[in-house]
């Protein structure tokens, strides 16, 4: 088929076109054991998250290449949609805000090929991340299930690894909309339909990841990310809608009463985690194009894992909280602290204030247990700065808010055995009678500073 937008090898192609220092492509052979991670593991030591092609990976299923690290860098990210990193949460709201219903096309690469009746997963081209995953794993299931009588609908990751010839031990541990939908098909005594993508654009990647209300649905917002309907074809069976540009899609069932273990698996907490809810998914159909690539999403505490959950997330909380707080001058949530720590500059125009605001994030998204709120002259994208910051200008007998009690993530491997755990503010602001003037080099001598280097790099 012809090049298409919705198509990633459009992108890739236009990427590597207008970014090539930002796309590495391996031609000789690896592992499906865990080597893609190492890759990552290894620039990302170095301060590295390309785009990643791996042409030849021995052992896949399928003799077909690998991209991954995607979503490993945020500038990658703002690309994509048209932005900066600097407007990236601006830019993802507006889009996502601007929803676009999705069109349903005829047929698409993805209904290339489709196998029914005797389904065997074996084939289906799997990798292993970690060498304490229980075997190869599904990272990038994006499952979707429709609405109650057609209205709305929900996509969500879910990690999955193959249980037995047509069936995937998956979790659905976020407990989020996806488990209410499972939910209600039990309360009726039937098994819930669903289709899980694997591999499709990566705007519709990013906003599978997407905090919206119960049924408003994440393919809408694909298409705001677009700027065009997301271009969908319908299941055989289940009548499922799916991206027409996916690689791979499974349909099938989710039987609310059927059980399986499942993991441990490489989470986002870094560590290895086999708290699941054990559900089963009974897989009906294979859908993949003629030539499909394998895209993966490395696991673990990976820049591209945390990327892809925390851009909606904090473009969210970014939102919320400027709407509520004006003197909210910026919001990020590090690598370092996963899905757990988020940082906030604040303008503070009267006391107590940054208390607030810290309080109001913490209440407001249910993963953070440690918010730091700084001044707006402290660069909340570093950790240096804001550790500055806190060393500086925070007193731990008067500037830490503590709230016991509240939900916690299931994935956190300090919560309580009943899901519960604590959540803290540090205020790290200068505060009313703070006495200090923060040593600063001229614009001036910076700008000479960047010539000289730059000439002496030469």
């Amino acid at each position: 088929m012809s090049a298409h937008p919705q198509d990633i090898r459009t992108l890739l192609r236009d990427y590597r076109a207008s970014n090539p220092d930002d796309i590495i492509t391996f031609a000789e052979e690896i592992s499906t054991e865990q080597d893609t991670t190492a890759v990552i593991w290894e620039l990302a030591a170095q301060g590295r998250h390309p785009l990643l092609v791996f042409e030849k990976v021995a052992g896949l299923a399928l003799p077909i290449p690998v991209v991954t690290n995607i979503f490993g860098s945020r500038e990658r990210i703002a690309r994509m949609i048209g932005a900066t990193t600097g407007t990236l949460h601006a830019a993802y709201q507006q889009c996502s805000h601007a929803a676009i219903e999705p069109r349903e096309v005829k047929g698409g690469p993805i209904t290339e090929i489709v196998e029914q009746g005797t389904i065997d997963l074996a084939k289906l081209p799997m990798l292993r991340h970690f060498s304490t995953d229980r075997g190869p794993y599904i990272t990038n299931g994006a499952v979707i299930a429709e609405g109650p009588e057609g209205k709305g609908g929900n996509v969500s990751y879910h990690r999955a690894m193959i249980r037995s010839k047509n069936e995937l031990a998956t979790s659905l541990h976020s407990r989020g909309h996806l488990w209410r939908l499972l939910n209600m098909a039990k309360a009726k005594g039937k098994p819930m339909a669903v289709a899980m993508v694997i591999g499709a654009h990566p705007l519709f990647m990013l906003a599978a990841s997407a905090r919206l209300g119960f049924l408003e649905d994440e393919r809408g917002v694909a298409g705001g990310l677009m700027g065009k309907p997301l271009e969908v074809v319908r299941t055989p069976k289940y009548g499922i809608r799916v991206p027409a540009y996916a690689e791979f899609v499974l349909e099938g069932t989710i039987d609310p009463e059927a059980q399986s273990d499942e993991g441990p698996f490489g989470e986002f907490t870094g560590y290895s985690s086999n708290r699941s809810t054990n559900n089963v998914m009974r897989v009906e159909t294979i859908m993949r194009r003629k030539s499909p690539i394998l895209i993966d999403v490395a696991g673990g505490n990976s820049a591209e894992h945390l990327n892809l959950g925390r851009v909606p997330r904090e473009a969210e909380m970014v939102e919320k909280l400027r709407d509520r707080f004006p003197s909210v001058t910026a919001a990020h949530y590090p690598s370092s602290g996963t899905h757990f720590h988020a940082y906030v500059a604040v303008k503070q125009m009267r006391p107590g204030e940054a208390r607030q605001i810290m309080v109001g994030l913490l209440g407001w998204d249910p993963y953070l247990k440690t918010v730091i709120a700084v001044d707006e002259d402290v660069d909340v994208t570093r950790d240096d700065q804001v550790l500055w910051a806190l060393a500086t200008h925070f007193q731990p007998h008067r500037d830490i808010v503590v709230i016991d009690g509240l939900p916690g993530n299931a994935l956190d491997p300090s919560a309580s055995g009943i899901g519960t755990t604590s959540r803290m503010g540090l205020d790290a602001t200068r505060g009313p009678g703070f006495e200090g003037v923060r040593a600063t080099v001229s614009s001036e001598a910076m700008a000479r500073a960047r010539a000289l280097l730059s000439r002496a790099a030469k």
